[in-house]
């Protein structure tokens, strides 16, 4: 390919699946290991020495990503951000980018995916071996929630939107390559009976034209983070690789197995079973932080047990007396527990909300 990849993220979605705390921020902005969900799309892009980029935002989100992600120089590289007025669907906000894409051949990815092992190699054989479209698979559980593919051998002869009777269990991940051709393919298409101009409808105009469309299995991990469980999944499993980095104070506390904590974190009293991480200027008192948590940047905990968990900037958990698992506190929370509790306590909890349980 004589021009340049360029990269396409796609950040401009409602999030109504992980309500509330999408009432107030991008659900791409949602943490996992302490990191927006935005920046692994952005940085594996550049990892794979893809350094033009444009971001699609919302009318509602857009300010919040463009101070948080800025102009692409803390990355290496440069952003530009185009705005879909409506979520209209993959190929609608493929064609609003068309102005930037121009006639590059590009990497559509989706923010709020997570794949393990990056993109280096599939760019590398997209490059390689220049097919109009090369699409990324992974066997799922639930195939009906997720566009599918047919194959005929390793040949993909058929795409389906969320099918309600699934051909085969192989999704399709959240990142596609695309030679400049899928612009006219997606302006051929109509909308679905949802009303959205479906990439998958784009990508089988391409197949039914005899255009080469190629099919790449996943092998690492990959995650969309849209609901709840998957976050913290893909909390666990960022926090699987993490590398050790105690910077923080740490008194009269126990740290265990595999955990970060940041510079002006301070621990008195408190036990940490990793992995986890702990971000700067937390302070933890009397606490136990188990496994698979992440702990933000400003948070406060006293006289409370956590685990399976993420926490997000400036919250503050006192005196629960119950271990709270597999929750997912906003910004600005504060929980303040009292006498009668349960054993277990779960939350989903949007920013600046207040919970006391006397």
């Amino acid at each position: 390919m004589s021009a340049d990849l360029k990269g396409l993220i796609l950040s401009g979605g409602a999030g109504t699946r992980l309500r509330p705390i999408t009432h107030t921020s991008a659900k791409q902005l949602v943490p996992v290991a302490n990191k927006p969900v935005l920046f692994y799309g952005i940085e594996a892009l550049v990892e794979a020495g893809i350094t033009e980029i444009g971001i699609i935002i919302a009318p509602a989100t857009g300010d919040e990503i463009r101070h948080t992600a800025g102009d692409g120089s803390a990355f290496g590289a440069r952003i530009t951000y185009i705005e879909q007025a409506e979520p209209l669907g993959l190929a609608h906000a493929m064609l609003t980018a068309a102005d930037f894409l121009a006639d590059s051949p590009f990497v559509m990815y989706l923010g709020d995916n997570l794949l393990r092992d990056g993109i280096v190699d599939l760019v590398e054989a997209f490059r390689s071996q220049e097919p109009d479209a090369l699409i990324l698979l992974t066997p799922v559980d639930d195939p009906s929630s997720y566009g599918v593919a047919e194959l005929d051998g390793e040949r993909v002869v058929r795409l389906i939107e969320k099918p309600e009777d699934p051909p085969s269990d192989l999704a399709l991940v959240g990142v596609y390559m695309f030679a400049p051709s899928i612009h006219q393919a997606a302006r051929e298409i109509e909308p679905s009976p949802r009303g959205e101009l479906e990439i998958t409808d784009a990508i089988q105009k391409l197949i039914d034209g005899g255009s080469k469309v190629s099919a790449h299995r996943v092998k690492g991990w990959w995650k969309d983070t849209g609901r709840l469980e998957d976050m913290l999944e893909a909390n666990r499993l960022v926090l699987e690789d993490l590398e050790s980095s105690i910077d923080g104070e740490l008194i009269d506390s126990e740290v265990d197995g595999r955990v970060v904590i940041a510079p002006g974190a301070r621990l008195e009293r408190t036990v940490v079973r990793g992995p986890a991480v702990i971000d700067a200027d937390a302070d933890l008192r009397d606490a136990y932080i188990g496994p698979y948590t992440s702990i933000g940047r400003g948070v406060r905990v006293n006289n409370s047990e956590i685990e399976h968990s993420i926490v997000l900037a400036n919250s503050s958990i006192s005196d629960l007396g119950s271990r709270m698992e597999r929750s997912l506190l906003g910004r600005d929370v504060t929980i303040t527990g009292g006498a009668d509790r349960p054993r277990a306590l779960q939350f989903l909890v949007g920013d600046h909300a207040e919970i006391t349980m006397p």
